[in-house]
């Protein structure tokens, strides 16, 4: 059973160069990845530079994914944003996991459970969307709370994980330090997704445990997707061992 997964920070639907709030760039991006689930960051709810819209569910249906969730992370004077997951098929026990640092923005990991069906088999894995902090110790901090937070080894305790979304990760070893142990491999050594116009860093990751790596992960660098946000998606195919 196979499926294709896409990361995106899609920077509230606001452009990178031209700065204009068009959320059906980010709509034509996602649906030119062809996903069956997609982790999204920086997604606004209510906020006056969005228009107040809700874009999770907004993007939820124009792209038909009917199954999704949404984590409000940072509150503004008016509205929210943070974190989201769409999906094609259902999503169940959903979670935050706090990442906050003393002193730092808020941070928190957005997971579930997703039941991938394919005719009469089925199949479950977990899913986990992250948004990491800027400075290198906060990032490893982060993701050893994650990983040794009890939601984490409930949700992810007996089947295949993926974890992925922006890991403000500039060069690129964050990974190999702190998954690695964990059993985690990457869908790609350093895909370039930042800044999307031309971009020259790693910024935007994807982890899995458990599961296959059927083509080597790529970043969508249509024209669309260079202008619709700062980042590029990053897609992944994978498929659950048999």
């Amino acid at each position: 059973m196979r499926f294709r997964l896409v990361t995106y920070n899609i920077h509230k639907g606001i452009g990178g160069t031209d700065r204009r709030y068009r959320l059906e760039r980010i709509v034509e991006a996602l649906r030119h990845c062809e996903p069956d689930v997609v982790f999204l960051q920086e997604v606004d709810d209510g906020v006056p530079r969005s228009h107040h819209d809700c874009q999770v569910k907004m993007l939820a249906e124009a792209v038909g994914l009917k199954h999704f969730a949404y984590q409000r992370n940072v509150r503004l004077k008016k509205g929210h944003y943070g974190n989201a997951i769409l999906s094609r098929f259902p999503l169940s026990n959903i979670s935050n996991v706090d990442l906050t640092l003393r002193f730092k923005k808020r941070r928190r990991a957005l997971l579930a459970h997703c039941r991938i069906s394919s005719g009469r088999h089925r199949r479950t894995m977990s899913v986990i969307n992250v948004h990491l902090g800027l400075a290198g110790l906060e990032r490893q901090l982060q993701l050893r709370k994650l990983l040794s937070h009890h939601s984490y080894k409930e949700l992810a305790g007996r089947s295949p994980v993926v974890i992925g979304g922006d890991y403000n990760d500039v060069w690129g070893n964050l990974g190999k330090r702190t998954f690695g142990a964990a059993g985690f491999k990457s869908v790609g050594k350093k895909v370039l997704t930042f800044p999307a116009v031309l971009p020259i860093r790693p910024l935007d990751r994807i982890y899995y445990r458990d599961l296959k790596l059927t083509h080597h992960a790529f970043a969508s660098r249509t024209q669309n997707a260079r202008r619709a946000s700062d980042h590029l998606p990053l897609v992944a195919d994978l498929e659950f061992l048999k």
